[in-house]
């Protein structure tokens, strides 16, 4: 029995991993699913579908018609500002859509993987491990927790919750950037930065990402998964080590602390997560920070061409 998979969110970061990953994979049946139309680089014509994953009776006739073995949920509003700005857009697109996918997957007896963050801590006990209590700081950190229960609590009959911590790569036609992105980019400009030295975080290159979520799918693997990079540091290091990389000047870099920033959302001082459950079970091997920016940089190079 072959794997039919299906994807949300497949014109973002990880979707477009994930459908770079599985489109040419002879034991995967692939279906994307994106609001609009499909973005992905090479047309998927007849394994896309439009899916708002806010419209129910469309989320239900997506799902119901193509009767998926596994749903990947990787559609979410994920800007934290945006959503504590806006609580009911923030509530709409992470927990009732989770609820309207989860309630779908039931009934056509799905194993239903749900993206959720580091964002559900309160960043006093980092790194974490998958049992460590949930305390989240932000609208945006508590919709993903609420997604976590209403998954936990749905009696589906397979799930699994993977847990990640920023995401970063190269992916055409993106609606939003990355911290390692936009790092380059500031730099590039060369104009005076300001960035934080008391958020410490271990971030993830999407590549990886896609790869531990399609190790859950492969092997039907239930329960919580921390699937981040395996390198720490401060985000002004982050940003440094970038610097350092692509050769740019970091002397325009000022550090500051978060609450001058005057950012609408909290964010968690210190995260990162203990792997051990994800290496030892997926046999998820992720890459270091510096191998990740390698990678990043050899497809900014292929793009450019």
């Amino acid at each position: 029995m072959s794997l039919r998979i299906l994807i949300t969110g497949s014109n973002g970061l990880l979707g477009q991993k994930l459908v770079a990953a599985l489109r040419d994979d002879p034991e995967v049946e692939l279906i994307a699913t994106g609001r609009g139309s499909d973005r992905t680089p090479l047309t998927l014509e007849d394994r896309y579908r439009p899916m708002d994953i806010t419209d129910p009776d469309r989320v239900r006739e997506v799902i119901t018609s193509t009767r998926p073995t596994t749903i990947i949920h990787a559609a979410a509003m994920t800007n934290v500002d945006a959503c504590e700005l806006d609580p009911p857009a923030c509530h709409r697109h992470n927990v009732l859509a989770t609820q309207y996918l989860v309630e779908a997957a039931k009934e056509v007896g799905a194993h239903f993987i749900f993206l959720s963050t580091d964002f559900i801590f309160d960043g006093l006990g980092g790194p974490y491990s998958e049992q460590d209590t949930p305390a989240p700081l932000s609208v945006y950190g508590r919709s993903k927790l609420e997604g976590e229960r209403i998954v936990m609590h749905s009696g589906l009959r397979k799930w699994a919750i993977a847990r990640t911590i920023i995401v970063y790569g190269v992916a055409p036609g993106l609606s939003r950037s990355n911290v390692v992105l936009w790092a380059k980019a500031a730099l590039e400009k060369g104009a005076p930065i300001r960035v934080v030295d008391d958020q410490w975080r271990m971030p993830t290159l999407a590549e990886d990402l896609a790869d531990g979520c399609i190790r859950i799918a492969k092997q039907g693997a239930t329960g919580i998964f921390n699937l981040s990079g395996p390198d720490g540091m401060t985000i002004l290091e982050l940003v440094q080590q970038v610097g350092r990389f692509f050769d740019l000047d970091t002397a325009i870099v000022a550090p500051v602390k978060s609450d001058a920033l005057g950012q609408p959302a909290r964010r968690p001082p210190r995260t990162g997560f203990f792997l051990e459950k994800a290496r030892r079970e997926l046999g998820y091997a992720p890459h270091g920070f510096m191998e990740g920016l390698a990678i990043l940089k050899e497809q900014l190079h292929a793009t450019d061409h």
